[in-house]
């Protein structure tokens, strides 16, 4: 196929006919649009993804809190049965439990990962210690659930 382009025209011409510079343009911007429109799309599910995600941990608080409420209140009374040295340490651990309760009760979604990240900012060490134990946990009890 010979093509030549006709200068001052904007056309190039060859044996498979005349084409326009404005007319490839035109198809180069319409295959922009479509990867645009393609990119939104992918953008809106990614966010309905996200508004679902958060939703379903919303909805989640009130029963966690709940549980833990539970938990510290049998802790608690449980306490009261114990010698008082070990009374002490159940009932912290209790009022830490109820503690984490109305945190989770009055805190959503948005509010928890900013604090995280607060406290990553300011304790960044103990953050990835942190983070290496509960991974090591969590690898372990992934790896004993097998066997």
């Amino acid at each position: 196929m010979e093509e030549r382009y006709k200068e001052g025209s904007g056309q190039w011409r060859g044996s498979e006919g005349t084409g326009t510079a404005a007319r490839m343009k035109e198809q180069v911007a319409g295959k922009i649009d479509e990867v645009k429109d393609k990119a939104r799309e992918i953008s809106d599910k990614a966010a309905e993804a996200g508004r679902r995600a958060t939703e379903k941990v919303d909805a989640q608080r009130e029963p966690a809190a709940r549980a833990l409420e539970n938990t510290a209140s049998r802790l608690q009374e449980g306490g009261d049965r114990v010698a008082n040295a070990a009374s002490g340490a159940v009932k912290t651990t209790a009022d830490k439990l109820q503690a984490t309760a109305d945190y989770i009760r009055e805190h959503d979604v948005k509010d928890m990962m900013n604090d995280v990240q607060n406290v990553v900012k300011e304790h960044p060490g103990q953050a990835l210690a942190a983070a290496a134990v509960v991974g090591f946990l969590v690898g372990k009890a992934f790896s004993g659930s097998r066997s």
